[in-house]
């Protein structure tokens, strides 16, 4: 009998059955993390451009007058109907309207507001339309999940307490003359 588990196990040492699976359980963490960072990527780039795109439109509606004294809140309804692939846009969209005195060229400082989940109390944005000929600037700031929160790019993302990372978009226009 130990003659026979000797010539088994003399056979098994030998036998190269299993060595890519040993190759395969190297190798397949590295590349489940760099499809999940490129999809992760690709994804976080769509939500920004889509961003981008609808503030754009939204401040090009506001600038010819297709808008007319839009509220905090109307702004927002109009950037949210233009962006597809961003989930609970009326909840997480924060903008803010600064004026820019064109004595000074003082541009708003500091980082975008942004709203954070994980607090009952949202940051107070600025909301100065401007009159006539008034040059404002338009920040927005977007929470977003991620797709793959605990691997590759979602992992190394700064995030707030609630797990969102955040797009912004800044956009300028010049109030048009009505009448």
């Amino acid at each position: 009998m130990s003659r026979l588990v000797r010539r088994y196990l003399r056979r098994a040492r030998r036998s190269e059955d299993g060595a890519t699976t040993i190759e395969f359980l190297i190798w397949f963490p590295f590349f489940i993390t760099l499809v999940g960072s490129s999809i992760e990527a690709g994804l976080m780039q769509l939500q920004q451009s889509m961003l981008e795109r609808a503030l754009d439109l939204t401040i090009r509606d506001l600038r010819i007058g297709v808008l007319h004294d839009p509220s905090h809140d109307d702004l927002k309804v109009a950037v949210c109907n233009r962006i597809m692939l961003v989930p609970d846009c009326r909840t997480d969209l924060l903008l803010e309207l600064t004026e820019v005195r064109t004595t000074s060229w003082t541009m708003p400082t500091g980082a975008t507001q942004c709203t954070d989940r994980s607090l009952e109390i949202q940051p107070v944005t600025t909301f100065q339309p401007g009159l006539q000929n008034d040059l404002v600037t338009v920040r927005a700031c977007i929470k977003v999940e991620p797709l793959f929160p605990t691997t590759g790019l979602g992992l190394e993302l700064p995030k707030d307490a609630a797990g969102m990372y955040a797009l912004t978009s800044t956009s300028a226009f010049v109030n048009e003359p009505r009448g």
